[in-house]
């Protein structure tokens, strides 16, 4: 489904991405774990398209189709889905008329009829109750004044209802105490299906206790170091990067 060949991207002057080789299949769950400044959310900018961020080298496939050749909203369209480390807040833009101009927006370029109000609010009342959300905090700004773990549990609301194909999460897992990081677990292992595919990045195994993943890499320095199963996230707990990213 994705495929990262010799990647290398900079900002600037900066080389960040150092050659990083990744495959991911259709229904198989990869986590990504580094020390910071390892490059793991260039790569997931990268990967979204975010200006600034030059790739000088490699290739990156999305079900067969050119990832670097694609603008942001057509990777979007195509069905990749990033989860912010640090969800923004937009005031004056409610979070409920964001989602569904976005799910339109990506409905007309796939050639999709737009969803209809009454279909759109019950796919919102099923999605918020999972995870936990009240419908009137959905009709604030998005974001604003959501404490951290609200941000979270928002972008788990948007994976529900958008269902893209790939989720690239970065540190979903942040800022969530015991009961968000359960809750937004089970989001995205609700998402799990066999004809798509998650990305995690995280620091903490805690996350992997609830998500298992079919394969856990180690980045450092720009590239990947070292992959292996769910044993390996237990290995960096219990040891930490050193040796292991060397």
């Amino acid at each position: 489904m994705l495929s990262i060949q010799n990647l290398h991207a900079r900002i600037g002057d900066t080389e960040i991405l150092k050659g990083l080789t990744l495959e991911v299949k259709p229904g198989e769950v990869h986590a990504i774990m580094g020390p910071n400044g390892a490059g793991k959310s260039t790569l997931s900018y990268v990967l979204a398209g975010r200006e600034g961020y030059e790739v000088t080298e490699g290739s990156v496939t999305f079900d067969g189709q050119d990832l670097l050749a694609m603008e942001p909203h057509e990777r979007a369209a195509a069905g990749l889905f990033l989860g912010f480390q640090y969800p923004v807040e937009i005031p004056g833009v409610s979070n409920l008329l964001f989602l569904r101009t976005a799910m339109n927006a990506q409905r007309k370029l796939r050639g999709e009829p737009e969803i209809s109000g009454a279909d759109f609010m019950k796919r919102v009342r099923a999605e918020a109750a999972v995870l936990g959300l009240d419908i009137e905090m959905l009709k604030r700004g998005v974001n604003v004044g959501f404490s951290g773990g609200e941000k979270k549990r928002n972008e788990a609301f948007q994976l529900g209802m958008l269902e893209p194909r790939f989720a690239l999460l970065d540190e979903t897992d942040s800022g969530l105490d015991i009961d968000a990081l359960r809750i937004v677990s089970e989001g995205i292992n609700r998402f799990r299906r066999p004809d798509r595919a998650v990305l995690l990045i995280t620091h903490y195994q805690r996350l992997l206790d609830h998500v298992r993943p079919d394969r856990v890499h180690v980045m450092a320095a720009g590239r990947i170091v070292a992959s292996g199963g769910p044993d390996l996230a237990l290995r960096l707990e219990a040891e930490g990067y050193e040796g292991i990213a060397a």
